[in-house]
Order: C-alpha cells, then sequence, then structure tokens
C-alpha cells in the first residue's frame, strides 16, 4: 500500500458573503490517526468535502504525496460522510460488493472484502438484510465497511463514532488503530472530544473556517493555561479568588481548581491556603481537551 501525506494547503471556500473556509492549512500523516474538531460550521465537513471533490474550493489545494489530488487518486480514498450515503433498499452483502467493484476491485476480490468487514464490524448475521431495516448503530457500521471495503490509502470520517453503543465504539477505535497501523492516513471529526483525546495521534482544532491550534494532545495540553487544585478545608468560599497571579476559580466544597496567568507565582497561593489551615492537596493539573477547546472557542467568540 503507498505511504505518503495527505495536505491540505491554504483551502478557501466563500458563500456569498460566507467565509465557510479562510486558509485551512494541516496535514495527516502516514499511519497517523488526525482528530479534527470545532463548533457545528466552523468549516471540518466543508474541507472533507473539498478534499474528497464533492465541492471545489475558490482558492488552495489539497495533495496526495506532494501531487494534487486527481479523480484517480480520490478512488483511493475511503470516504465516510456524516449524512449516510448508503442505499436504503439494498443488501448489506449487495451493496459493500457493488461499492467496492465502483472502486475497481474485481467480482471475487470485491465478494471477498464485503464478507470480511461484514464479519470484522459484527454484521454478519445482518448481511442479507436492507439497510433500512437495520439499527442506526448497525447502519453506521455498514457506512464504515463502505469507506474501508476497497482497502483505500487514505480514510477521511465524518463523524464516525455518531449513534454508535460503546461495544461499536471500541470496534470502531479498534479498525481505525489498525488502518493506521498500516501507514493509513486517518482524519476524522467528531465532538466527542475525549475520544479524541484517547485516540488521536494529533489533533487540530477549527474555528471559523480556520485551523487555530494543532498538535500531539500532550502539546495542546502543555500550552494551556497552569491550573492548580488545592484542597483546604478551612478555607471560606472564594477564598483564593482576588490572589495575585489567579485568573479564574471554581469551588466544590473544600476544593478549589485555580486557573493561573503564565507568569503567576503558585506558592503565593500556597501561602494563602496554609493560612487557612491544613491543605490536603496541592497539585498542578494540565486542561484536558475539553478544556482547551472551550478555551479556544470562547476566545474566538469574545474576538
Amino acid at each position: 500500500m503507498p505511504q505518503g501525506v495527505l495536505e491540505v494547503d491554504r483551502v478557501s471556500k466563500r458563500y456569498g458573503e460566507v467565509v465557510a473556509l479562510d486558509g485551512m492549512t494541516f496535514d495527516v500523516r502516514a499511519g497517523e490517526l488526525f482528530g479534527f474538531v470545532g463548533s457545528n460550521g466552523a468549516g471540518k465537513t466543508t474541507t472533507m468535502r473539498i478534499a474528497l471533490g464533492v465541492l471545489a474550493a475558490d482558492a488552495g489545494e489539497v495533495r496526495w504525496n506532494g501531487a494534487p489530488i486527481t479523480l484517480e487518486t480520490r478512488r483511493r480514498i475511503g470516504y465516510m460522510p456524516e449524512e449516510r450515503g448508503l442505499y436504503p433498499k439494498m443488501k448489506v452483502l449487495d451493496q459493500l460488493v457493488y461499492l467496492a467493484e465502483l472502486h475497481g476491485l474485481s467480482a471475487n476480490d470485491a465478494h471477498r472484502s464485503a464478507q470480511e468487514w461484514i464479519a470484522r464490524l459484527g454484521l454478519r448475521d445482518r448481511r442479507g438484510d436492507e439497510v433500512q431495516k437495520l439499527s442506526l448503530g448497525n447502519q453506521q457500521r455498514v457506512q464504515l465497511a463502505a469507506a474501508l471495503v476497497h482497502e483505500p490509502d487514505v480514510l477521511v470520517l465524518d463523524e464516525p463514532f455518531s449513534g454508535l453503543d460503546p461495544v461499536a465504539v471500541d470496534v470502531m477505535s479498534q479498525v481505525l488503530r489498525e488502518k493506521a497501523s498500516t501507514g493509513v492516513p486517518v482524519v476524522f471529526s467528531s465532538h466527542q472530544l475525549e475520544l479524541v483525546e484517547r485516540l488521536c495521534d494529533r489533533v487540530g482544532i477549527v474555528r471559523a473556517g480556520s485551523l487555530v491550534a494543532c498538535g500531539s494532545v500532550d502539546e495542546l495540553r502543555s500550552g494551556g493555561a497552569p491550573r492548580l487544585v488545592v484542597e483546604a478545608p478551612g478555607a471560606a468560599h472564594g477564598w483564593a479568588s482576588a490572589l495575585p497571579g489567579v485568573r479564574s476559580a471554581a469551588y466544590e466544597g473544600a476544593r478549589a481548581v485555580l486557573e493561573l496567568l503564565p507568569d503567576a507565582d503558585d506558592q503565593v497561593v500556597l501561602r494563602a491556603a496554609l493560612a487557612t489551615g491544613p491543605v490536603h492537596e496541592f497539585s498542578r493539573q494540565r486542561p484536558g481537551l475539553t478544556e482547551l477547546f472551550r478555551s479556544v472557542v470562547t476566545e474566538g467568540s469574545a474576538a
């Protein structure tokens, strides 16, 4: 299987006065799971549709292995749209075989691959059913099988975990890890940020059509505002809010979570906590992806 990089380079798209994409730029490397996150309307789906050739960009370029994506290249991309693109009255097995053949597989190879993915995704008992008769979760599994059945060189998945139960989430997560381990670049969007944090090698955060943060989860978390967790049973509610260097504070019982300014001295906080009595916990905490996402989106809205 060819290994390479999927590049989205300064892609822009407008609909009249509405700016859908504004210089969108990122890459997805061979064997990488890349999480693409943002609020509704941020530009994730538009970016994916341009990469697939469903939409034309006003400016910029999408490249695979350093060359502009062509019709032949797109046949080697596995795409899973957020809105299901299946034939509702067609049987599961027949549909997957048909889609594999459209991507260039022989009849025998298409049938073999369809059977393999039906079994892998737990659909063996449903292979003779019409798609419209399946549960939403099983329809989602068929949609993933449709993206995988032709053994693509790149995977582009729009909200692949939507509507799945925890068991199905685990199955899909394992499938994506397996594909990445063979050198396939995998990019997917999701609103399930805890899942993105656990699964992805890198994450790109989108706001208003542009990528505003990109890196590994550890890199993104290290760039977040430092926070302290302080448990001081004898302290009055709100005791730390006015301390120098404290940007914000949240209290739950004796526990306070404080967001500090970058140059704040945490020893000032410790002395203030000790002045109230015993301190049971005093630790630094890095923000999770959910907090980082909320901070990035909030900053953009306030600008």
